[in-house]
This record gives C-alpha cells, structure tokens and sequence, in this order.
C-alpha cells in the first residue's frame, strides 16, 4: 500500500473554498465531505480535508494560524510542464487568487498563489535532466 497523504486545512466558508477548487479543476471525495469537512482529492496518494475553522478547533489544542495574516504551511505541487503552471494559475485567479510570486531558473519554473483563506500554494515545474544533480552527472 502507498503512503496517502491528508493536509487539514481551516476554512471559513467550506461552501465557497469548495467551489474555488472545483474551479481549479479538483473534485471531493463524498465519503468524506458533509457539512464540516470536504475531502478535496489532489490525486491517487494527495488530499486536503477543507475544515470548517470551529471543527478543524477539535483536532488541535493550538489556535489555528489565520493564513492571511502568517504561513505555517506551502503547499507544493508539481505541474506537468510550464503551460499546465500557467494555466493553473490563471484558473486559481480566475476563482478568486492572489498572485504570490514567480520563480523562474533554467530548470525550475515556480509560480504561487494565496487561496481564498489566504493559504500559500506553489505550482512548478522542474526539468530533471536540467537540475543540479543532473549537471553533476
């Protein structure tokens, strides 16, 4: 069995963070998804659980950290080229984003963006036989 990853994350509006990734082309997972809580599928091995704030409040003894204010997290994910980034990007923006930023070295082409409760996402693409270890080869 593959290792799976789940990534919690506190909404606002689970409503309308579920809407914003249908946008990017994301689905959820019924089994997991009612009221409080939507399992947004990434892929076979990769989810975010969206929480209500109040319910994501029983998992934790710490106060959530308010992402629009301070990052306690970057979630990375790898593109399969440079268009697919692009494109992502403007769907993400599209659905209501904030551009944070863009990397661009020969072999790693990076852009980011801030989702609707403020969380930083990065979208990339690296060129493998163009990186670092590659040229040491």
């Amino acid at each position: 069995m593959s290792t799976k990853i789940f990534v919690n994350l506190p909404v606002k509006d689970l409503k309308h963070s579920m809407d914003f990734f249908r946008k990017l082309g994301y689905s959820y997972n019924p089994q997991f998804t009612d009221e409080n809580a939507a399992c947004l599928v990434i892929s076979d091995d990769i989810y975010a659980m969206l929480l209500r704030t109040d319910f994501f409040k029983n998992f934790t003894k710490k106060e959530p950290v308010d992402a629009t204010r301070s990052t306690e997290v970057i979630l990375s994910l790898t593109m399969e080229n440079r268009t697919v980034v692009d494109e992502m990007l403007e769907k993400a923006l599209a659905a209501g984003a904030t551009d944070t930023g863009k990397m661009e070295e020969a072999w790693m082409y990076q852009r980011s963006f801030a989702d609707l409760d403020g969380h930083q996402w990065e979208i990339f693409f690296m060129d493998m036989s163009a990186g670092p270890l590659a040229q040491k080869s």
